[in-house]
């Protein structure tokens, strides 16, 4: 019978892991998993609606970082080419499940709302991401590629195969339906009038 003989490594040596990771040693796999289980999961949960379907996510994202570890660059940032293997498997979820939306039409009326100019302040972040996981899929992916992944909506578009004025639509109608859940849940940060409180960038 033949045994594959693990790759030296240390625990708190991430080059050490990560090449003993690229000899498909199975313990240094599960001890990449677990140091970067919580970041990965942050960004996977900003994709998606509930932990079962960020941890489908994360999972998949995690296999495909090992398939491809032989791409990585060890002289770059490990956290910054996980995190865009993590965002575009989470894209390719999104495009496997959904199809874009066709929203080319003027914004539907709604209330305008507005907050303090600190309300990011006195919310934490996980109670901001269970308000993102409300949005429908098109416009929490669109939201979080624009404000958080910092895609510009031209490049949004191109990734999702769409024109530019329907991801723009998107991300104003996302943009206007987070300021109502905000409202709703914390009345007392808001106030009369239009806001510019969620960030917005032209390009």
């Amino acid at each position: 019978m033949f045994f594959r003989k693990s790759s030296p490594f240390a625990e708190n040596d991430l080059l050490s892991v990560i090449r003993a990771c690229r000899t498909n040693d199975p313990r240094a796999q599960r001890t990449l998993f677990k140091q970067f289980f919580g970041y990965a999961k942050s960004i996977c949960l900003r994709y998606t609606s509930n932990v079962e379907e960020a941890e489908d996510v994360l999972n998949e994202g995690f296999l495909k970082a090992f398939q491809h570890l032989d791409s990585y660059d060890e002289n770059l940032p490990f956290k910054a080419w996980l995190r865009t293997i993590l965002v575009n498997t989470a894209i390719s979820h999104y495009r496997k499940n959904q199809k874009l939306e066709q929203h080319t039409s003027s914004l539907e009326t709604g209330e305008q709302v507005a907050f303090d100019e600190d309300i990011v302040d006195h919310i934490a972040a996980e109670e901001i991401l269970a308000l993102v996981q409300q949005l429908t899929p098109t416009y929490r992916t669109v939201f979080m590629m624009h404000v958080v992944d910092g895609y510009s909506l031209h490049e949004i578009a191109g990734i999702l195969s769409h024109n530019e004025a329907t991801v723009r639509s998107n991300f104003a109608r996302a943009r206007q339906k987070l300021q109502v859940l905000i409202k709703q849940a914390y009345p007392f940060h808001t106030n009369s009038g239009p806001t510019n409180s969620i960030p917005y960038h032209e390009n």
